[in-house]
């Protein structure tokens, strides 16, 4: 298997130098794509976390996927009390069969001024 590491033109550029996606291709032609974490600015959990499910959709967009293709989500919040909020608006972007999911605390993320940082595998339809 070859994997593809890419930054999507057309999808918001990340903050850093790494890649946001890593393509691995199914032999039924399918993909599995690899998210890195994604964080937004924001003075609060909800508009943040909006952030972060924009920035998601459209770099799975740029492989053909949607939202809808996730499998699995992994959540890092520097607060659990943002729980409540968070998942508000997930449910408001994650409205079919919810996938795996894990949410951990963690002291802080590398933006000093984030409080959530997402991360996601989904496949190609």
């Amino acid at each position: 298997m070859h994997a593809t590491l890419a930054n999507p033109a057309d999808a918001p550029q990340p903050l850093g130098p790494y890649s946001q996606v890593a393509r691995v291709p199914l032999a039924d032609g399918h993909a599995l794509l690899h998210v890195s974490g994604q964080i937004a600015e924001g003075d609060g959990i909800a508009e943040q976390s909006r952030g972060v499910f924009e920035t998601l959709t459209a770099l799975l967009a740029a492989y053909g996927a949607t939202l809808d293709d996730i499998i699995n989500i992994r959540t890092y919040l520097t607060d659990m009390d943002d729980l409540p909020g968070y998942a508000a608006v997930r449910r408001s972007y994650l409205t079919g069969t919810p996938p795996t999911s894990t949410t951990v605390q963690v002291a802080r993320l590398f933006r000093p001024q984030a409080r959530i940082e997402v991360e996601v595998v989904a496949v190609t339809p």
